[in-house]
């Protein structure tokens, strides 16, 4: 749904604006191309550090055979040096705070680990930045459409399609982050370990919403929602995420015992 979207509003800047419609999208595109890269470059700062297989040999092993078993490359892994427990993907590469091992055990970290590492396999790392960076060319377009033809029409279609984009987006990033949950379930050793750091990390809240969201689309499949809620969400309620955890655990144990 939301390429139809996003080529629905390109056709209609294309169709009436022309060649200019077209210089101006592909102007758009490249700056946000050349952001996102930017951001990637210098999104890794001093207070990363590489995890090597000495620093935590149960993290790098417990990380190796979830990636074994997703059937991924081994991600780089970094420790972010904050005490507020937060954890973030990007490209293949995983980032956890030291806050995480202030308030979770080595199966809860691991359990987020998995989450990340679920969002890596399902392409989350490529396909988040994309979906985000088209909401502010969508923007661009509906203003462009608005601000040089001038007809009621063409600007309440192009603000309605940037609008849908918008709700598309919300529920498709929420749809994502239930969906690496799930793929977790299947690579922890102990599933209900992920309800356990959610249930954990619920509680420090109050202090990740001191957090700056990150520039990089990319990191924004985190392992809290946001504290205020927006007029379009991305990230679903911890209960939410918990019950479908639950559900999911149940339906697993089932077939386990259907099957054995």
């Amino acid at each position: 749904m939301l390429k139809l979207i996003f080529l629905a509003q390109v056709l209609i800047t294309l169709l009436y604006l022309g060649k200019l419609g077209l210089l101006f999208v592909l102007g758009i595109s490249l700056v946000l191309a050349g952001l996102y890269l930017w951001t990637v470059k210098s999104s890794l700062k001093k207070e990363h550090k590489k995890l090597s297989y000495e620093d935590m040999p149960w993290l790098y092993d417990g990380i190796m055979r979830m990636a074994n078993k997703a059937g991924i490359a081994t991600p780089e892994v970094y420790l972010l040096d904050d005490y507020i427990p937060n954890a973030y993907s990007f490209r293949n590469s995983i980032v956890l705070s030291i806050g995480l091992f202030e308030v979770l055990d080595e199966e809860e970290i691991l359990a987020v680990a998995a989450h990340e590492i679920g969002h890596i396999k399902n392409g989350d790392t490529l396909l988040f930045p994309l979906v985000s960076y088209g909401r502010y060319l969508m923007l661009a377009m509906a203003l462009l459409n608005f601000l040089i033809f001038r007809s009621t029409f063409v600007s309440l279609a192009s603000f309605v399609f940037y609008l849908l984009y918008e709700m598309c987006r919300s529920n498709y990033l929420k749809q994502r982050e239930f969906k690496a949950d799930e793929t977790a379930l299947r690579l922890i050793p102990v599933p209900l370990a992920l309800k356990r750091a959610l249930e954990e990390l619920k509680y420090y809240e109050d202090l990740r919403v001191k957090v700056k969201e990150s520039a990089l689309p990319s990191i924004e499949p985190e392992i809290e929602r946001p504290h205020q809620k927006s007029l379009f969400e991305t990230h679903p309620s911890y209960e939410e995420r918990i019950w479908r955890i639950m559900a999911e655990v149940e339906a697993m144990t089932l077939r386990q015992r259907i099957f054995n």
